[in-house]
């Protein structure tokens, strides 16, 4: 259950010969287009990527640039087939459970979070690195938001995550490939974690140092009043949720079909009873 509401935002950016367009679709276009264009400029594209890929000694001298477009240019490849098809299908369903604008948070932090951390490497040892990175950082945060949904030959997909992960971090070991295995921790950390703060069940650390405590005063004392012989008659109990059968319903629907079948008025039932649910926890609590 995405519990995210529903909204225009979450609607397609446009619609082409009757078919949705989301925003996933246009970062894989730009992707595509782009790898054509490095395709086509053979040996003179070598010249342009060396001035657009990510260098942390020319970052740290200034060159400020190649943090956002070390990922425009990539060579065709097998992997970076796969590497669009990943981010066509987990892109677009993450796009329509969070919206295009914590999608757009989502997937902006994957792509410049490893810059970032590569420059930081760059102060103790240089860093050059080009390519899109973040395919299997979607499929993590994909993952994270729907860890039963059936993957790869309908196994479930929180463990092709864990054996992804664990793979490609045994392969960086192994060939002490410190760059990869940087690319990989950030962006697939980050994912996870920023689908769990969406869902409620991870928080941001507070960093107020000193909070001032609020000083107590003295109440006067009031009287008591004098309680009835009869204790006041207990409020009846409240009849179980009729609903909770049609949400299993949607959610039986979910897994069969996943959650771009929904309609807009099953999502927001689904919404309600998502929050009912958490308002039932807090009282226990």
């Amino acid at each position: 259950m995405s519990g995210y509401g529903y909204s225009e935002d979450h609607e397609p950016v446009t619609h082409w010969r009757g078919h949705p367009v989301y925003a996933s679709y246009l970062v894989v276009i730009v992707f595509s287009v782009l790898m054509v264009v490095t395709a086509v400029l053979g040996n003179t594209a070598n010249r342009l990527v060396t001035w657009l890929a990510f260098d942390s000694t020319q970052v740290l001298s200034g060159e400020v640039w190649r943090l956002a477009t070390y990922g425009l240019f990539n060579w065709p490849s097998l992997w970076f087939a796969i590497d669009m098809l990943m981010l066509w299908w987990f892109g677009r369903e993450l796009e329509r459970s969070f919206g295009r604008r914590l999608y757009g948070w989502l997937y902006g932090g994957i792509y410049l979070l490893p810059a970032f951390a590569l420059t930081l490497i760059g102060l103790l040892q240089p860093q050059v690195r080009f390519g899109q990175p973040g395919a299997l950082a979607l499929f993590i945060a994909f993952a994270t938001q729907y860890p039963s949904a059936p993957v790869f030959f309908m196994l479930m997909a929180k463990w092709a995550a864990l054996i992804l992960v664990g793979l490609y971090s045994v392969m960086a070991l192994a060939a002490r490939d410190w760059t990869s295995l940087t690319i990989l921790w950030t962006t697939c950390g980050y994912a996870h974690l920023f689908v769990r703060h969406q869902q409620g069940t991870f928080t941001l650390p507070s960093f107020t140092l000193f909070k001032r405590q609020p000083k107590l005063r003295a109440l006067p004392d009031l009287p008591r009043k004098k309680s009835s012989a009869s204790p006041p008659p207990s409020a009846p109990a409240a009849p179980e949720d009729s609903s909770m059968a049609e949400v299993d319903a949607l959610l039986d629907k979910i897994a069969t079909s996943g959650i771009g079948s929904l309609t807009p008025k099953e999502r927001a039932k689904l919404e309600a009873a998502r929050a009912d649910l958490l308002r039932k926890q807090a009282e226990r609590r």
